[in-house]
């Protein structure tokens, strides 16, 4: 983000993202919006993407996340791209692997802006540019015995 010479508080910050991580170990919201904390920021909008106990009209029991050794540099180019497209002031996306059961955290990202219109729409593009760009699979085992691969690329 290009700094404007409007109001001081509005110069860019160093680095716009703050956090990008693929982990093993249950995710905290508190964590991410910390991350993306800036008092420049009027707006911030926070996705949090948990297990569902039902896909496809069929009941999930469990499911599993696994990734590309190339994943969380996925990750980055896709912030990158957000933080290109919009005023982002600080952005995060973390998002848990393994084995995870109905109503966990799979994924957070958060991004703040100085307007809430800003945020909400960067916010959906990082969102949705994960889960399509990033080499993430889920494994889904149904309470039938029957089970899926869901590719997120």
């Amino acid at each position: 983000m290009a700094p404007t010479n409007d109001h001081p508080g509005e110069q860019a910050a160093q680095s716009p993202i703050k956090l990008i991580a693929i982990r093993d170990t249950p995710l905290s919201l508190d964590e991410v919006f910390r991350a993306v904390g800036d008092d420049a920021a009027g707006g911030t909008a926070l996705f949090v993407g948990t297990v569902r106990n039902h896909d496809g009209g069929a009941d999930v029991d469990k499911l599993g996340y696994s990734c590309h050794p190339s994943a969380e540099a996925e990750m980055r180019r896709v912030a990158e791209k957000v933080v290109a497209g919009f005023p982002v002031r600080a952005l995060a996306a973390v998002h848990r692997v393994g084995d995870l059961g109905v109503g966990d955290l799979a994924v957070v990202v958060a991004v703040s802006c100085p307007h809430r219109g800003e945020a909400f729409e960067a916010c959906r593009k990082l969102i949705d540019d994960l889960k399509h760009e990033v080499p993430i699979w889920k494994h889904q085992t149904f309470s039938d015995g029957t089970e899926e691969w869901v590719g997120a690329c």
